[in-house]
């Protein structure tokens, strides 16, 4: 194997990795290694993650008393889309708890010096700019379905959604398509964030690597995006503060699976 390193300072690896086929029982096996460093080390990750549920509870807030109301669920929702950049730290206490090093929750922040820390930044732009986008749909579907809305409640808005067709066509049409943009977030980050972290890739040897991880496992890979969303939408009810705990039982979990997955 190719030991050189480029100008970026990653090191030079072979442009396809090696990829196992997982089953139900390793998404089980990852939830409960997850949980079992969640334990481990709980305090740095609650530290780490306070800051996951007050950016929804602010973006909850300033939606909540404007025209954003509207695009409330969006906004939270999109949040998910987010997640794998959020759990960056994370993964980075698994790998050293991995290892036997010693863990604190200074080293969260040692993400900052990794090899790899361009192409994370990269891959983050990357995911900021799919939020976005998401946003922007969102708002398209809703100009498009229920006309420029200004509803002066929650209660107005809610009757406009259940109770008329267009409300119906807007959560028909909107969570199909933020189903698509979940899918496509899953299907380039599942394991390019932890693989970056780990052996200092490139973006496209990440993106390429996860979504060949998602192609040889469709089964397992769906099921885990159904474990995600179902976690994250119990973490934020209520007030988000559950994402304290989902979050980081997550990021860990998904450094398991990225281990059970590439070799």
């Amino acid at each position: 194997m190719a030991q050189a390193s480029t100008a970026a300072g990653l090191e030079t690896r072979p442009a396809e990795l090696t990829l196992r086929r997982i089953d139900v029982g390793d998404l089980r096996d990852a939830l409960a290694r997850g949980w079992e460093d969640f334990q481990a080390c709980p305090t740095q990750l609650i530290f780490l993650c306070v800051l996951y549920p007050a950016i929804g509870l602010i973006a909850a807030r300033y939606a909540a008393n404007g025209p954003l109301m509207p695009l409330l669920w969006p906004l939270v929702s999109g949040f998910v889309l987010v997640g794998p950049l959020a759990a960056l730290g994370i993964y980075e206490l698994s790998r050293r708890r991995e290892k036997g090093w010693a863990v604190s929750w200074l080293d969260v922040f040692r993400v900052v010096r990794s090899p790899a820390i361009v192409s994370i930044v990269i891959m983050g732009i990357v995911l900021a700019v799919i939020f976005v986008a998401w946003l922007a749909v969102a708002k398209l579907i809703l100009s498009m379905t229920l006309g420029n809305v200004a509803p002066a409640s929650f209660g107005e808005f809610f009757r406009l959604l259940f109770n008329t067709g267009a409300g119906w066509k807007l959560i028909i049409l909107g969570n199909g398509i933020g189903f698509l943009f979940a899918a496509l977030v899953l299907t380039i980050t599942v394991v390019s964030f932890p693989l970056m972290l780990d052996r200092h890739v490139d973006p496209g040897v990440a993106i390429r690597t996860s979504a060949r991880a998602v192609m040889l496992n469709p089964v397992p890979m769906a099921i885990w995006g159904l474990i995600v969303g179902v976690l994250l939408l119990l973490g934020s009810v209520p007030l988000f503060i559950g994402l304290a705990v989902v979050l980081p039982l997550l990021g860990h979990a998904t450094w398991h699976l990225y281990r059970k997955v590439v070799v």
